[in-house]
């Protein structure tokens, strides 16, 4: 089996394979201070509670886009299963060229995403990942990785708003009933949900205006994927599991 480990800004998810198959997700919190050894401990319970075994994970592949927890997982790794973890970085095959300057300065969660993407509709697309920042990413028509945009995510947004002005209160990010808000609440939750599609909209017509290519499949994963998509203009599918499943590719790709 596989253990696929995406290290993000505020969650640690991890996804098992079994062959091609997705069989179970976990999410952690992002700690930076947590050990490996406690990282180690939680992924064993995760894996007995689900009725398997350490032994049954023959291989390991991890794609992190925090640097002082990409050795943590390593030695996670190293300690818990008995050997090394392939790391998406400079000297892995993704099967795609990265047309970035440099490319190494590409998120690893952003080209997984890619690939994943492109494996999976073969054409020309467009990948909004809903995480602590939202990143728009283009592939080419071709398989390439073109580049794309990165903005505040939606939390962060909130965040900024509520810290900034003192008057205005913290409030749930939620979908509200109108656009023209009655209240405070409600007038923030328009403002900052509604502002939001229209942000990813805006940015998503513009990259295809640009990529030039027909069809362009719009694709988004990550927290709050499936309830912007609901009212988002551009986005034809949601994918919770897309940089899982890039791992996986990733990985049977250097084998």
């Amino acid at each position: 089996m596989l253990l696929t480990f995406d290290v993000g800004n505020t969650n640690v998810t991890l996804g098992l394979y079994d062959g091609a198959t997705l069989v179970r997700i976990w999410r952690l919190q992002t700690v930076h201070q947590r050990t490996a050894d406690e990282y180690g401990l939680m992924v064993r319970q995760f894996l007995e509670q689900a009725g398997h075994r350490v032994s049954d994970v023959s291989g390991v592949i991890v794609a992190s886009v925090v640097p002082i927890l990409t050795r943590t997982m390593e030695q996670l790794v190293e300690g818990t299963f008995g050997r090394a973890a392939m790391v998406v970085g400079p000297g892995i095959k993704t099967g795609m060229p990265i047309l970035y300057d440099p490319p190494k300065d590409v998120g690893a969660d952003r080209i997984v995403n890619a690939v994943a993407a492109y494996r999976r509709y073969g054409t020309a697309c467009i990948v909004v990942d809903f995480g602590t920042a939202t990143t728009f990413d283009s592939v080419t028509e071709r398989g390439e990785y073109a580049g794309g945009a990165i903005a505040p995510g939606i939390q962060i947004s909130m965040e900024a708003l509520f810290t900034r002005a003192a008057k205005l209160p913290k409030i749930d990010i939620a979908r509200p009933r109108v656009v023209v808000g009655k209240n405070t609440v409600e007038s923030m939750q328009a403002g900052i949900y509604f502002g939001y599609v229209g942000l990813v909209d805006g940015l998503v017509r513009r990259m295809r205006t640009e990529m030039k290519a027909d069809p362009v499949r719009v694709i988004a994963t990550g927290g709050l994927a499936a309830t912007v998509a609901k009212d988002s203009e551009t986005i034809e599918a949601v994918d919770d599991a897309l940089t899982l499943e890039g791992l996986r590719l990733i990985y049977e790709t250097n084998r």
